[in-house]
């Protein structure tokens, strides 16, 4: 684990232990004013891989080393932390880059400027319990869906997997079961017939047989099996205005994820289990460990969001919302790549 050195020895000047600290740790050096340095953060399903590099860059540090005060504050799924931020409670939301094509289609700008993860790490499984027969997609109709939240990606990868086998959302009842052990729970009880959702929560019950796996996007295969192409997932996102207004804020918010995703790049299982909270193993070290390793290649190397990602996005949408008009959508609003560079040569991710 990356360390704060800048503590005093007897013998070391002050300078000269401000150098060492800052050559040992590169967010220390001299750095643009922030316009704004207490942010806070709204994310939907914390514990999940999802975000695992907010997590990490929180518990490290590596926020802080860039002068920045966080607030995280956790909702049951994507939908609900958005609405922290159009609410005007939070500065910006830890969501899927989806999100900002779904915005700008209601006149609302919003613009992801660095990437968490590139696959949606969402996996779509039915009820061995409830479904014992399950043979097609045509079975969930009149079933009950469990998703992280309404409206949340878990609720648009079911929609997307749903409408190819021509189902209409309204076909089915979607189910706010969150992303941690309340979604254990629902499924277990018999509550829900399927669920669309994020690991570690997928892997522990399908490695227990409760889940039969029909469609997954926890590897870039199947990411491109599902949407066509790659997906841009996990991302800090915010009000175009705020982006505009705060860049120094924002690119500092950026160093801190991309030294995260660089430090995930060569951490091990066990510095996984001692980085995070202990709530987020729910009970299994083991299985946790298991679902890190399936989700491993879909967390981003160094914060760019891919251009044909963005696109894949906008025709995975438009499939099935009406709402969403491709030729109306300027995709090149709903994100930026400037801070992510300037991050990715800093720590050379």
């Amino acid at each position: 684990m990356n360390r704060h050195p800048l503590i005093s020895r007897r013998g070391f000047a002050g300078g000269t232990a401000l150098a060492v600290a800052t050559l040992a740790f590169p967010s220390l050096r001299a750095q643009p004013k922030l316009e704004k340095s207490k942010i806070a953060i709204a994310v939907g399903g914390k514990a999940a891989f999802y975000y695992l590099p907010l997590t990490i860059s929180e518990q490290l540090g590596y926020f802080k080393a860039e002068g920045l005060d966080i607030e995280i504050s956790d909702f049951a799924g994507g939908a609900r932390a958005l609405q922290a931020v159009v609410g005007g409670s939070a500065d910006v939301c830890s969501g899927a880059f989806e999100h900002t094509i779904n915005l700008q289609s209601k006149n609302q700008m919003f613009q992801a400027f660095v990437l968490q993860g590139r696959a949606p790490q969402i996996a779509f499984g039915i009820s061995t319990r409830n479904m014992p027969n399950y043979k097609s997609l045509a079975d969930l109709k009149g079933k009950k869906i469990g998703v992280s939240a309404p409206g949340s990606s878990t609720n648009m990868m079911a929609n997307l997997v749903l409408s190819r086998a021509g189902l209409k959302p309204g076909d089915v009842s979607f189910i706010g079961v969150g992303t941690a052990a309340g979604a254990l729970t629902a499924l277990r009880s018999g509550q829900i017939d399927a669920m669309s959702n994020t690991d570690p929560v997928m892997t522990m019950l399908e490695q227990k047989g409760e889940v039969k796996i029909i469609s997954d996007t926890r590897t870039l295969k199947g990411t491109v099996e599902v949407f066509g192409g790659s997906m841009p997932a996990g991302c800090l996102y915010a009000p175009l205005e705020f982006v505009q207004k705060n860049p120094n804020t924002c690119q500092a918010l950026a160093n801190a994820i991309v030294h995260g995703l660089k430090w995930l790049q060569t951490a091990g299982p066990g510095d996984i289990i001692k980085t995070v909270p202990e709530s987020y193993l729910l009970g299994d070290r083991a299985l946790y460990l298991a679902s890190f390793n399936k989700v491993r290649e879909s967390i981003s190397l160094d914060g760019i969001i891919p251009d044909d990602g963005a696109r894949t996005a906008l025709k995975a949408l438009a499939s099935f919302d009406p709402t969403v008009k491709a030729d109306k959508i300027d995709l090149a609003k709903t994100y930026t790549n400037e801070f992510s560079r300037r991050a990715k040569d800093r720590f050379k991710a």
